[in-house]
Order: C-alpha cells, then structure tokens, then sequence
C-alpha cells in the first residue's frame, strides 16, 4: 500500500499523505519525524481533493458505459419485438420466407441477449459500488477539510499562547513584584538587625560605663578607708 502511494504520488507527496492519516486518525508516526506543518497538512488534502476529483470522474464514465450498455440492450428488446412483428405480419400476408427470416434474426438476437444482460448487469454493480466509494471518500474528504479548519484555529491559538506567554516572560509583573516585595524584605532585615545591633551596643556601653563607675568608687572607698587607718595610727 505504501509503495503503491508513494509511486502515485511521489516520495514528498506519500510522505505528506500518510503524515497526515496518521496525524488525523491519533496513530504514531511509522519513524520519527517533525511535527507536522500546517503547509503538509493542505499539500496532503489538495492531493485528496484531487483524488476525489478523479475517483469522481471514474465513475461519471462508469456510469455513461453502463447507461450505453443499458440502452443498447433495450434496443435489442425492442429490435426482437420488432422482428417478431415483422415475422407476424409476413405470415399474416402468405410470405412464409419472410417470416422465417425475421424470426430467424430474433432467434439470434435472443441468444446474444443473457451475455448483454449479464455485461449491463455488472456494469450496475460496478457503478453502484463506485458509487458507494465516492460517497464515502467525499464524507472523509470532507471531515478532514474539518478537521484541518480545527487545526489551523489550533496552531492559530497555539501561536496566540506563545505571543502571549512571551509578554509574559518580557513584562511580568508578578515576577518584577515579588523580586520587589524579596527586596524589601531583605532591607527591612537589614533593619532589624541593625536596629538589635545598636540596642546591643549601647547596652554594653551603657553596662560597661556603670563598671568603670563602680569601680572607681570602690577605688576611692578603698583610698578613703586607708587615709582613715594611717590617720588613727599612734605616732612613736
């Protein structure tokens, strides 16, 4: 089948045909290849659309040949009556030859007539199986034009999607806010903890400072209490 298509049609024109079968009837593809373009898409159904065309034509001779068989067997019948009539009246008229002869004509003609019978009647069964075909090609025919009208509004939407899905990537504000709002929650950190850092800092200073006090006043105590006791000590 597939060399057959493919001799019909060409290797590009096959390749298209059945790329597009597999791709409308959700089969997988026989090797791996791209995604199928819109262009192989119409390729493929303009060769359909031609096919249709000739399978069309085919059967509008089909039919003329069976309509010439047809009334080529009715001419038979109807030269058989003839001869009959001709064979009734020469009888009716004493000429015996003469009806002997038409009689003789309508003996062959019946003869011949099953054969062209049979031949008319294939002829029918041929044109009404033809038919039949085109019937059914012109439905698949016109599902898949359906089908592709679907697919152009698919890839249309597709295409609407990434512009849009772009602009996103390029102007998006949620992305800018939340690196923003990152951003200042990092400062406001900072903040805090510059703001623990200072409070710690003056509160060692503040610690260290009353240190120093206390103890120059244990210092001076410790003077005072010594000036006491060398003051009161009796003098030699």
């Amino acid at each position: 089948m597939k060399k057959l298509i493919y001799w019909l049609m060409g290797e590009k024109g096959g390749k298209a045909m059945f790329a597009v079968w597999n791709w409308l009837w959700g089969r997988q593809p026989e090797s791996p290849e791209p995604q199928i373009s819109l262009e192989a898409a119409e390729q493929s159904l303009q060769l359909m659309r031609e096919s249709v065309k000739k399978l069309a034509e085919a059967v509008s001779t089909q039919t003329s040949t069976y309509q010439r068989a047809q009334q080529k067997y009715q001419a038979k019948v109807k030269e058989i009556e003839k001869l009959e009539q001709l064979a009734w009246v020469a009888q009716q008229n004493g000429n015996e030859q003469e009806a002997r002869l038409a009689l003789s004509k309508a003996i062959q003609i019946e003869k011949f007539l099953p054969q062209l019978a049979g031949q008319v009647k294939r002829a029918e069964d041929y044109v009404n199986l033809s038919q039949e075909r085109l019937n059914q090609e012109r439905m698949k025919l016109e599902a898949y034009q359906i089908d592709l009208a679907n697919f152009k509004d698919m890839q249309e939407i597709n295409q609407a999607l990434e512009w849009v899905e772009k602009v996103n990537d390029e102007f998006n504000i949620n992305s800018a806010r939340s690196q923003f709002e990152e951003i200042k929650n990092t400062v406001e950190q900072r903040n805090l903890e510059q703001q623990a850092l200072a409070e710690l800092t003056m509160n060692a200073e503040e610690n260290l400072g009353g240190d120093i006090e206390r103890l120059a006043t244990e210092d001076e105590i410790s003077r005072r209490l010594e000036t006491f006791r060398k003051s009161h000590q009796p003098s030699d």
